[in-house]
């Protein structure tokens, strides 16, 4: 499947599971580099995902990556624990949080559109 950063930040709140959710309030700050470079904010609260371009100031969880190495864990081609161990995605902030948060989103729900 062949998709690129734009339309994952669009589809993002679609991937969002939202019955894993429940208390869950959240900020998500993704620094891309590489192609398609950029800064999105990904809020999630009351079981909703919104994302828009720009920053946020103390955000719950930063990720920093290559669009390629964000690509690859949100469409499912990468595990998102084995690209942090390898340096490939530079996750701060509530590290605690991290896994619970990254598992809000489904690469299935990528693959149905």
């Amino acid at each position: 499947m062949g998709i690129d950063l734009h339309s994952l930040i669009d589809l993002l709140p679609k991937t969002f599971l939202p019955e894993r959710a429940e208390g869950v309030n959240a900020t998500l700050q993704l620094r891309l580099t590489g192609e398609q470079a950029g800064e999105w904010v990904a809020t999630i609260a009351d079981k909703k995902c919104t994302v828009r371009a720009g920053k946020v100031e103390n955000p719950t969880l930063t990720i920093e990556a290559s669009t390629q190495d964000v690509l690859d864990v949100f469409t499912g081609k990468q595990e998102p624990m084995k690209a942090y161990m390898q340096g490939k995605l530079r996750v701060s902030g509530n590290l605690m949080q991290a896994p619970r948060l990254l598992g809000l989103f489904s690469a299935e729900k990528l693959k149905k559109d």
